[in-house]
């Protein structure tokens, strides 16, 4: 790996002084956590720690610029202290406390430890999976800083078994994911959320087989959403909901995705679960090539969950959530039994909630069908989010009830 990855950065010397403009000036003052282009006053993209002053020469903050998908920087505290591992270990140590419920729940054993800007340290998360922690690392710099947070961590969190991590920037050596230290974990490792029990993989990707965002959602439909119903599960990846439909008592569930990983994956997570998968129903397609396959059939369900990625292409077919949700809905609508739900899903960033509730309501207004919007979810309580930047709460599910 580049030795640039490796390096322990001395904080006090590479303080470097930038000037925000007033509007930006008065949101981190609030404590706003994200830095965008924009704010800056000077022209010019350096990476590195700051001290972060208005153009009165006021002090704000400190953080660190570096470029990621989600703007270029974060403020990461209001008062002028070091960015040093105490400083790392106060954050940590504080994020433990606020989850201290999750750690005594007999029933879930995977969750969020911490939540980038929500827990105080924006670019870097960090998940429990059975006793072993995966760390996600979303822009350079903060990787660079790597070896003093994961000393914190450990200070912290010494009864973890192991670390792995995730690499989601763009690196040289084209590394996503790797191991970093302690006992490697079991393949698959088991974990348990709602009595469920879910085939992981820490080392495999960017992804380990579950979206633990989604938590809620599967309680849900574990807890009996699913009873005694026939549940379709669409761009269904590792078919996470299915089987927590399955858990929860559906008549039958169907699962469709596109990845031909998909069969094998949603195969085994029913088997970590003593479900014999060849009593499920399980489809290697396009959905909505499925839709098509599903009228001709004419196949009816009482429980479709519609969770796209926020962009896909299939060959010279694309999608997104901001301009094609509303299709999905409609498309969905053809094959619901009267007085069916719908569960309407998406972490599009880009969409915001007020405008998925009208991306969802219209379609269903021009199918011409009575509705009722019973549950909406959120971000589960361990995707701590901070009272200052609402936008992390990027996860917008509606449970909804129609009448045709």
């Amino acid at each position: 790996m580049n030795s640039d990855f490796g390096r322990f950065f001395c904080y006090n010397l590479d303080m470097k002084k930038i000037i925000v403009k007033a509007q930006a000036a008065k949101r981190l003052k609030n404590g706003y956590p994200l830095i965008v282009a924009e704010d800056l006053v000077e022209e010019g993209v350096l990476e590195g720690f700051v001290a972060i002053y208005d153009q009165k020469q006021q002090f704000i903050g400190k953080g660190y610029l570096s470029k990621q998908n989600k703007g270029m920087g974060w403020l990461l505290t209001n008062r002028d202290e070091p960015i040093n591992q105490a400083f790392y270990e106060e954050k940590f140590e504080k994020a433990k406390t606020i989850r201290d419920s999750f750690f005594s729940d007999q029933q879930t054993n995977a969750f969020r430890l911490f939540n980038g800007e929500g827990d105080g340290i924006g670019g870097l998360t960090v998940d429990f999976y059975a006793n072993y922690a995966v760390f996600s690392w979303y822009n350079p710099f903060i990787y660079l800083n790597k070896l003093e947070i994961l000393t914190a961590f450990s200070n912290i969190y010494p009864e973890i078994c192991g670390i792995y991590e995730k690499i989601r920037f763009s690196n040289q050596d084209n590394i996503e994911s790797q191991f970093v230290s302690g006992q490697r974990a079991s393949e698959p490792l088991i974990v348990t959320e709602n009595g469920v029990h879910y085939a992981t993989y820490l080392d495999k990707g960017l992804m380990t087989g579950i979206f633990l965002d989604q938590k809620n959602v599967r309680g849900a439909l574990a807890d009996g959403l699913a009873a005694g119903k026939r549940m379709l599960n669409m761009f269904s990846y590792t078919g996470a909901f299915s089987v927590a439909s399955a858990f929860g008592g559906s008549i039958q569930t169907t699962s469709v995705d596109l990845a031909k990983r998909s069969l094998e994956k949603t195969s085994e997570q029913f088997s970590v679960n003593d479900i014999d998968p060849a009593t499920q129903k399980i489809y290697v397609m396009d959905v909505f090539g499925y839709f098509g396959y599903a009228k001709k059939k004419e196949l009816t369900y009482d429980l479709i969950v519609l969770d796209p990625p926020s962009f896909s292409r299939n060959g010279k077919k694309t999608f997104s959530v901001a301009k094609n949700y509303g299709e999905l809905v409609e498309d969905a609508i053809d094959i619901l039994d009267d007085f069916g739900i719908l569960i309407c899903s998406t972490n599009a960033a880009n969409v915001s909630r007020k405008k998925f509730h009208q991306l969802v309501s219209s379609a269903l207004t021009k199918k011409n069908v009575h509705f009722d919007i019973f549950q909406e979810e959120h971000l589960p309580k361990d995707f701590h989010v901070a009272e200052t930047f609402p936008e992390g709460d990027y996860l917008k599910v509606l449970f909804v009830k129609i009448r045709k």
